[in-house]
């Protein structure tokens, strides 16, 4: 693919974002793919260096808030005049559409929230795991101070189990968490690929 494809490929799956964005970016990209070409490298090479057009976007999309994706969407829309049979209708179905549209939203947001709120109480069983280990340490202390071995053996032992119990938790929460931002980046790119390429 030579520069000028690749350049075209991009600005038409950028369609839907705010022109001086899309001018921006594809500036940047031209900008990038002529370095390479003065460092020695042939067209084809540098295009191919930057990597396919979808994982251009992509990166672009993951820095372009989404609050500016639905400005600029919202703008398109008022400098179209939708058809009246569309007015009426989408005036019409209010009542039907609205409720659902707004349950929807409802139900994902509550559960993201019950997700993150899991999530927290699986922190605070950690936390609790690893006071309790250092609670034993104090009492295995107290127990061999005291002249009660046994006892001091067992707290050690305790101690150990809930040190080695609170480590692996605290890993399994970690790669819980990343999974669940890993998770929120994909719907969020879906969600912004729904306000571009869609315009002719």
């Amino acid at each position: 693919m030579n520069k000028q494809e690749f350049l075209d490929q991009l600005r038409n799956k950028l369609n839907g974002l705010p022109k001086e964005d899309i001018e921006e970016r594809i500036s940047f990209y031209r900008e990038m793919i002529e370095d390479h070409i003065d460092d020695g490298a042939t067209e084809e090479e540098a295009v191919s260096s930057i990597g396919s057009v979808d994982e251009v976007v992509k990166t672009i999309m993951a820095e372009i808030p989404l609050s500016k994706l639905v400005k600029n969407k919202a703008k398109t829309r008022q400098k179209k005049s939708m058809p009246v049979w569309a007015i009426v209708l989408l005036v019409l179905g209010f009542p039907v559409w609205f409720p659902i549209l707004l349950s929807l939203i409802i139900v994902v947001f509550s559960f993201y929230i019950t997700l993150w709120s899991i999530i927290i109480a699986f922190y605070a069983v950690d936390l609790a795991l690893a006071f309790s280990a250092i609670a034993c340490v104090i009492a295995a202390v107290g127990g061999f101070v005291t002249g009660r071995l046994a006892f001091g053996l067992f707290a050690i032992g305790s101690c150990l189990v809930l040190a080695g119990l609170s480590i692996l938790m605290f890993f399994g929460i970690w790669y819980l968490v990343k999974g669940v931002v890993f998770i929120t980046g994909k719907m969020l790119l879906g969600i912004k690929s729904l306000f571009i390429g869609k315009e002719s």
